[in-house]
């Protein structure tokens, strides 16, 4: 995938592009996560996908922000769009960018063909106020590491960053609990307003969904049907190859519908 980048209210917005002439993909990962976790999800789904994954405000190669609330995600979306010269995409999100996707498509329904939701949820009460730990540098590569523990230490491993003087996370962990802060309250009304073909995923694992708010999320809102994969909150990661079956099969449908 390239890297590639585009200016928007004064921040670098940084995304990865597998740039393939075929229809388009956008990637939204989750608070701490960045667009390389899904580079080899594009690798499975070329050539018939060309899959483009942006590091969000605060995260990756992207600039920090000085807010982080609902519209300024939506604008950044907006404006990769634009750049991109995108009529439409399908939209992928996990967690934070599951819920960037489905206000994006209650805001621009034109300009979503499809939706993966992956393992959020649309009641969000919960600030993750423990990363605040994070914050900071640390002497060594190995200090972090500690701090973050075993559970965390997989998934953000790709957002140590080596300084001349130490060690630290690519994104700000107090910028992540404002971000959150912002994602909180009850989305019904933007999951319900659009209808076009939506698959929501969710890890048989997970401490931030339910099984029942999903079956719900789907008998509400048409042309939605879930699938539940082994693993927790972040299953493009945790178990690529389930995900990645069961995104081509969601897709091939989109294709020939």
């Amino acid at each position: 995938m390239q890297r590639r980048a585009f200016p928007r209210d004064g921040l670098h917005l940084s995304y990865l592009d597998s740039a393939l002439k075929a229809p388009a993909l956008i990637a939204l990962h989750a608070h701490t996560m960045e667009a390389v976790t899904f580079a080899p999800l594009a690798e499975a789904l070329a050539p018939a996908w060309r899959l483009i994954a942006l590091d969000q405000r605060g995260h990756g190669y992207s600039d920090h922000a000085p807010t982080y609330t609902r519209d300024d995600y939506l604008g950044d979306l907006d404006a990769l769009y634009d750049h991109l010269h995108l009529s439409e995409a399908v939209l992928l999100g996990n967690s934070l960018g599951g819920v960037n996707a489905y206000q994006f498509a209650a805001r621009h329904p034109q300009k979503v063909r499809g939706l993966i939701i992956e393992d959020i949820g649309v009641e969000l009460k919960d600030v993750p106020t423990f990363m605040l730990a994070w914050q900071g540098e640390f002497p060594t590569r190995e200090a972090l590491a500690d701090l973050i523990g075993p559970r965390f230490l997989p998934y953000l491993e790709p957002s140590f960053r080596e300084t001349q003087t130490g060690w630290k996370l690519a994104f700000d962990p107090l910028d992540m609990v404002t971000s959150g802060k912002c994602l909180l309250g009850n989305h019904w009304n933007d999951w319900l307003a659009i209808d076009c073909p939506a698959l929501i995923i969710r890890g048989r694992d997970s401490r931030v969904t339910t099984e029942s708010e999903f079956e719900e999320m789907a008998t509400r809102r048409p042309n939605t049907r879930i699938e539940t994969l082994n693993g927790s909150h972040v299953l493009h990661f945790e178990d690529p190859a389930a995900f990645e079956a069961a995104t081509k099969n969601f897709l091939s449908h989109l294709s020939s519908s």
